[in-house]
């Protein structure tokens, strides 16, 4: 590999790092380094919020879908992102940031949902803090092994060697500046990836003489790539779209809507933010579907390096090492903010909670970054399995989320009826039917009967349970109104 290219990604990593010594001067209190102070511009919240989504699974697992599966047959799961992102703007930014603001200034999701519901046992809280580190270690777990897929295949370091050396960087800027570090790079993250999925294929499709050209090539290795039904059976479609449910569970993504600097900015950011969605899903697809014409002659071993090897052959060293620290960003853009989400758990909704209620402020961000680490380092030994691909550890983290709380969210903001119960029975049965649903054989997503199970078992329970006292009812309308 040039020495060009190693000295772009070495530039790229101190720039990353050079903002979380900047944001670790600008962090005072856990709200700071938790939700940056609820003072994120609309443009910062948007990117940081999808690129924190993506990750490399936007430039390694998506495309390697396309041309594994062998075509546009994948082009269901980007319709179900889409769809759902944009729901997730739509109803739930604006709501939940006012409402998580009223509910006693809440900065996490266990936090919310105790305050929301007004609950005592604090069970609302540790379940749904559980149900977070479980789940996100998984998912770091998947962003761990991305990191190393890359060094390994650009620059011809071990597997494990390439695993700590990525593991070390994102632990490092997010230890030190918390959800300012993390956002504000995940800004500059989210440009560097939308160039990289927008200039990848256009080159790509050129080099191929064109998009009628590359068309005709595919068709001639096998018409059946052009059909986006070849292959397909309806449980087959209907579990790709449903990706797009797991969106309003996301912890990591919805956080992003608490940080807003106001509720007047949602709509500003919800435009940048499904803009730079659109084209950049749509780049990836393009780039997997580029791959199938462009490597036609040499089949690629692993799928899911179709995006590194286009960099490496259309590009100069300098733009190629660029292009390839767009994977890096992918991947550290996801992993620090799962890494926030599950040390703020530990320190806001266990030990602040539980164990010591009467911390300081200094004291609960020590004790988050603390957590970060000994989070990453989990993550970083269920990595060493170099069997994992990035696709099923994040499908698995993102059915999880999306069963446990997507309903939980959507339904808290929504129903004035729900209660403690009805949420606690929503979150337990979601995960658990996510854990259960591979014993059953079945080909469906797991996602689609963990959403409806958890939502089922909110309205059942809430509904034979008593209703939730005036004080929380006259506080959801308050939300409501604003």
């Amino acid at each position: 590999m040039s020495s060009i290219v190693l000295w772009t990604f070495i530039i790229y990593l101190l720039g990353m790092l050079g903002i979380g010594i900047i944001s670790y001067r600008l962090t005072s209190n856990l709200s700071d380094y938790v939700l940056g102070g609820r003072r994120l511009g609309p443009g910062v919240a948007a990117l940081s919020a999808g690129a924190s989504d993506m990750s490399s699974w936007l430039l390694m697992g998506l495309p390697g879908a396309v041309y594994i599966s062998g075509g546009m047959n994948q082009i269901w799961i980007a319709i179900g992102l889409t769809v759902g992102a944009y729901l997730n703007w739509q109803f739930v930014a604006g709501r939940l940031r006012s409402y998580t603001e009223i509910a006693n200034d809440s900065i996490t999701i266990p936090d919310f949902l105790e305050n929301r519901f007004k609950d005592d046992s604090r069970l609302l809280r540790v379940v749904s803090a559980l149900v977070i580190l479980v789940f996100f270690t998984f998912y770091t777990s998947s962003g761990m092994v991305g990191g190393a897929t890359l060094f390994e295949a650009s620059f011809g370091f071990s597997y494990m060697q390439a695993l700590w050396i990525g593991g070390i960087i994102i632990i490092g800027y997010t230890f030190l500046g918390g959800f300012l570090a993390v956002s504000w790079t995940d800004f500059f993250q989210g440009l560097l990836m939308f160039t990289a999925l927008v200039i990848t294929p256009v080159v790509a499709i050129t080099e191929l003489g064109g998009w009628s050209s590359t068309v005709n090539t595919i068709g001639e290795i096998d018409p059946s790539y052009l059909d986006a039904f070849s292959g397909m059976s309806a449980v087959a479609i209907i579990s790709l779209l449903a990706w797009g449910l797991g969106y309003f569970g996301q912890p990591h993504i919805i956080t992003r809507f608490m940080a807003i600097r106001s509720v007047k900015d949602v709509p500003k950011a919800r435009l940048i933010g499904m803009s730079w969605m659109v084209f950049a899903i749509l780049g990836s697809v393009f780039t997997g579907f580029a791959g199938i014409a462009y490597f036609a002659d040499a089949p690629l071993a692993d799928g899911e390096q179709v995006f590194i090897l286009f960099t490496q052959v259309l590009f100069n060293p300098l733009v190629s090492g660029v292009l390839l620290a767009a994977i890096l960003a992918a991947i550290m853009s996801t992993v620090d903010s799962q890494l926030l989400v599950s040390s703020s758990a530990v320190a806001e909704d266990f030990y602040k909670a539980i164990l010591k209620k009467d911390a300081t402020q200094k004291e609960l961000v020590w004790v988050s970054r603390i957590a970060v680490g000994t989070i990453a380092l989990i993550a970083l030994l269920l990595a060493t399995n170099e069997n994992s691909t990035i696709l099923e550890l994040v499908s698995y983290a993102w059915a999880g989320f999306g069963s446990a709380f997507g309903p939980v969210i959507l339904l808290s903001l929504f129903w004035k009826r729900m209660n403690t119960w009805g949420a606690l029975a929503g979150m337990v049965v979601g995960a658990v039917t996510v854990f259960a649903w591979g014993a059953t054989g079945s080909e469906l997503y797991e996602m689609i009967p963990g959403f409806i199970l958890s939502s089922m078992a909110i309205f059942v329970v809430s509904s034979i349970t008593p209703e939730p006292a005036k004080e929380i009812q006259a506080e959801f309308d308050k939300a409501k109104s604003i």
